[in-house]
């Protein structure tokens, strides 16, 4: 899994001063990156029972539709406000450096359906906590949260703790 880390760049004070940003852009630019990004984190569901993906605006939108078409399930995006053209809910949240809203439709999740979240990065959590909260509000049962990377300095799974949370490159205390 280490690999994967080969195909991450770290961009020092980007957006703003102290943040390293940790770039998955390369990844994707590679064909062998990509593949083994996509490979990495559908093998990862193989046994899992569920029956939707749902991505996160952005890159949760390139990871996740690949596995989704890739495993014969439903993708749904959610994404930033006024994005959505249909009926939605929405969650704000607290970013590592600033403040945002998520939306949903609200016809994408039925009550019942078993979600799994795919994004590029855990920080925080508060970007995949708003997510759950949408995914939960239509009655949706959320059985993994799957993230290419894990900044664990920063205590994103520690505030996830009840959900099942799998990452796979992990950028420690760097």
């Amino acid at each position: 899994m280490n690999d994967l880390k080969n195909y991450i760049r770290t961009i020092p004070n980007f957006p703003n001063e102290g943040i390293m940003f940790r770039d998955i852009t390369p990844v994707f630019q590679d064909p062998d990156g990509m593949q083994l990004a996509i490979d990495t984190m559908e093998n990862n569901l193989k046994d899992l029972d569920f029956d939707v993906i749902v991505g996160a605006e952005s890159r949760g939108f390139l990871l996740g539709a690949p596995i989704a078409y890739n495993m014969h399930k439903s993708f749904v995006p959610v994404r930033k406000k006024g994005k959505l053209p249909g009926e939605t809910i929405e969650e704000s949240y607290d970013l590592e450096y600033g403040h945002a809203t998520f939306e949903i439709h609200k016809d994408s999740i039925k009550p019942g359906d078993k979600v799994v979240i795919i994004d590029d990065l855990i920080a925080t959590g508060g970007t995949l906590q708003a997510i759950v909260k949408l995914i939960e509000r239509l009655g949706g049962v959320v059985v993994r949260i799957s993230c290419l990377i894990d900044l664990p300095d920063l205590k994103g799974k520690e505030r996830l703790s009840n959900y099942d949370v799998v990452t796979f490159v992990e950028y420690e205390g760097e």
